[in-house]
């Protein structure tokens, strides 16, 4: 049991609790959130007595074995499977003993001591955490030295997991993983024998690997029973009562100062106000419910429509030395509003894909035919590092404008999301969040037709997930997406493809399906599987030949609603005309004239939107069939 009680924390003079306390019942699977800056990781570091608290006390039976993954990154000569069985330090101790042991007393303990403690299956386990994590039977053998930071920082996963403490600490664990590697962690924790407090802004994560949420908010900590979809249900309704109560309260405060106010001089009502006003000194006042909203992503619409198919590809090769292909075999096609999602595990060429499609590798063989004027802009993690760390938001925005004045380069500095603050704050004072919201702004500053997405969920918490969502929902070109987070991917994109195998094709699932794959699902489901792949492809087929032969009612419906953006831009030019009162004086005739074609045009607009309508309609309805 983990007992927070009456804590404050401080840090560099901010407070981020005050006087919170909570308990964490033994065995609980916790998941810790808040906005980003409010204290999560703080927190941590507290419960490992790394910072000093301010007040209170932070208590734990005693003996309680603490773990978390460690800040740096192993990256000596051992190999991975000898780096992750050193975590259990008990083991290593009693295997050592073990060797220079003459007691005959003292090596029966130590051998049943490891029998307890599984140390004769060690070897298996760490082996079944690494290939969990992304690791191959030949990687595990290889050294830690030999791999980049990011598989690094899984073998230091690995290996806090491997110790299995009796608190297990993961601050955005998920950061590193990729989405095989997500989903494989939501299973481990959620049959993880021992209590976790667990730091995720992945909402899926929250809703399959913890039975319980710890909210962070205005300096206190909440407990709340359930997953994450269950707390935001239960808070919001909690708010929504709030609200109410405190409505209701301020109505009869009002009342009872009325009251006093009138008669607390009167005589014979002189008691009742007195009584009145020490029912006023005692209620205690119920404060408004704080809505703290995060600011909505903007993208610009493509500046030129394209028509599709925007991207086709024919037997593509493609690498980064000639010879070494990477991806081959690809034959592709992308339209103009296609939603893409690329599932593979890293290192299967997920990013190289990416660069391809955007224009930063070229293929080695084969053919890939872009749409005349076609757009494509990428976002990748790694190009936050491209920011110019002493400027400003603004002066990056300033060299896309350099004419523009001032209040319309701060406006587009806004539809990025960033606030007047943050818009004075130099790159380098930035959050990861805020860092990722100018990047993004940057990458979409001439709207593209498509935009590719390359992890770009790293740095944002759940609401600002859920700003991103549905501004990728909202926009109206094509967009390929990369993401160890399922709930973003499911929720935005429509077309799944699987990087496997040195080449990239559609998956006929869906990503409950990609999930049983990765996972190891039942043999009921595999057959089920394997008994529905045929139906569901001939569906994608039946999909795209609806979606082609349909080309020249989409190009209608694009034709028809530019029609009705022209009309309505000129009725709206007339009516400022219309409205100076001097047109009349001056030049009657043409005020009756300008009237007449409002008329018509007025007329015209709302033919234009009946034809739309219809045509959507139809649209829809043929491919819902």
């Amino acid at each position: 049991m983990l007992i927070i009680e009456d804590v404050s924390l401080r840090i560099a003079g901010r407070l981020l609790l005050d006087h919170a306390s909570l308990t964490l019942p033994a065995g609980s699977k916790a998941g810790l959130v808040g906005r980003n800056g409010t204290g999560k990781t703080t927190l941590f570091k507290a419960i490992c007595g790394d910072m000093p608290t301010e007040s209170g006390s932070i208590s734990y039976p005693k003996n309680t074995r603490i773990g978390q993954v460690a800040q740096e990154a192993p990256g000596t000569e051992e190999a991975l499977i000898d780096i992750v069985l050193q975590a259990d330090t008990e083991r290593v101790a009693l295997l050592a003993e073990a060797e220079t042991a003459t007691e005959p007393h003292r090596i029966a303990e130590i051998q049943t001591r490891l029998a307890d403690i599984g140390a004769h299956s060690a070897e298996a386990r760490a082996s079944t955490i690494l290939a969990g994590l992304g690791f191959d039977a030949e990687a595990q053998k290889r050294p830690a030295s030999s791999f980049s930071g990011g598989w690094r920082m899984r073998v230091a996963l690995a290996s806090v997991l491997f110790a299995e403490p009796d608190l297990l600490l993961l601050d955005e664990p998920t950061n590193y993983l990729d989405l095989e590697g997500t989903i494989w962690l939501e299973n481990y924790v959620a049959r993880y024998p021992h209590t976790v407090l667990l730091i995720s802004h992945d909402r899926d994560l929250l809703n399959r690997a913890v039975n319980s949420i710890v909210h962070l908010d205005q300096l206190k900590l909440t407990f709340w029973r359930g997953g994450y979809d269950q707390f935001e249900r239960q808070r919001a309704e909690q708010i929504e009562l709030q609200e109410k109560s405190r409505v209701k309260q301020e109505a009869h405060r009002k009342h009872m100062e009325a009251f006093v106010e009138r008669f607390r001089y009167k005589a014979s009502k002189a008691r009742q106000a007195q009584s009145r006003l020490k029912a006023l000194e005692k209620l205690k006042p119920i404060s408004a419910a704080l809505e703290d909203n995060v600011r909505p992503f903007s993208f610009p619409e493509p500046a030129k429509t394209v028509a599709s198919p925007i991207i086709t590809m024919q037997g593509g090769t493609v690498g980064y030395e000639p010879g070494k292909a990477i991806l081959k075999g690809l034959t592709l096609r992308i339209d103009e509003d296609d939603r893409i999602a690329l599932l593979g595990a890293n290192g299967n060429g997920k990013s190289t894909f990416a660069k391809l499609i955007a224009g930063r590798l070229g293929l080695e063989s084969g053919t890939m035919t872009l749409a005349p004027g076609l757009k494509v802009s990428m976002f990748a993690q790694h190009q936050m590092d491209d920011l110019r760390p002493e400027e400003t938001p603004v002066e990056h925005v300033r060299r896309l404008m350099p004419d523009a004045p001032e209040p319309k380069v701060r406006a587009r500095v806004a539809q990025m999301g960033l606030t007047t603050e943050k818009m004075a704050t130099k790159a380098k004072d930035l959050s990861g969040g805020e860092k990722a919201r100018l990047l993004m702004g940057l990458a979409t500053f001439d709207g593209p037709n498509l935009f590719i997405l390359d992890e770009p969920t790293n740095h944002l918490d759940i609401d600002s997930r859920e700003a991103l969502m549905i501004a990728l929902n909202e926009f109206p070109g094509a967009v390929i997406l990369i993401s160890h987070d399922p709930h973003l991917i499911e929720a935005t994109a429509d077309r799944l493809w699987l990087v496997k195998d040195g080449t990239v094709a559609p998956y006929d699932g869906d990503m409950a399906d990609y999930r049983q794959l990765i996972t190891g699902g039942s043999s009921e489901r595999r057959e089920k599987k394997e008994a529905d792949k045929n139906s569901k492809a001939d569906k994608r087929r039946e999909s795209a030949a609806r979606r082609k032969a349909l080309e020249p009612v989409a190009k209608e419906i694009k034709a028809t609603e530019g029609l009705i953006e022209r009309t309505r831009k000129r009725i709206e030019v007339i009516e400022q005309q219309l409205a100076d009162p001097a047109l009349y004086e001056k030049d009657p005739a043409k005020a009756t004239t300008l009237a007449k074609e409002r008329s018509d045009l007025s007329n015209a607009l709302g033919r234009h939107e009946d034809k739309w309508l219809a045509l959507s309609e139809e649209y829809e309805g043929a491919l819902a069939e």
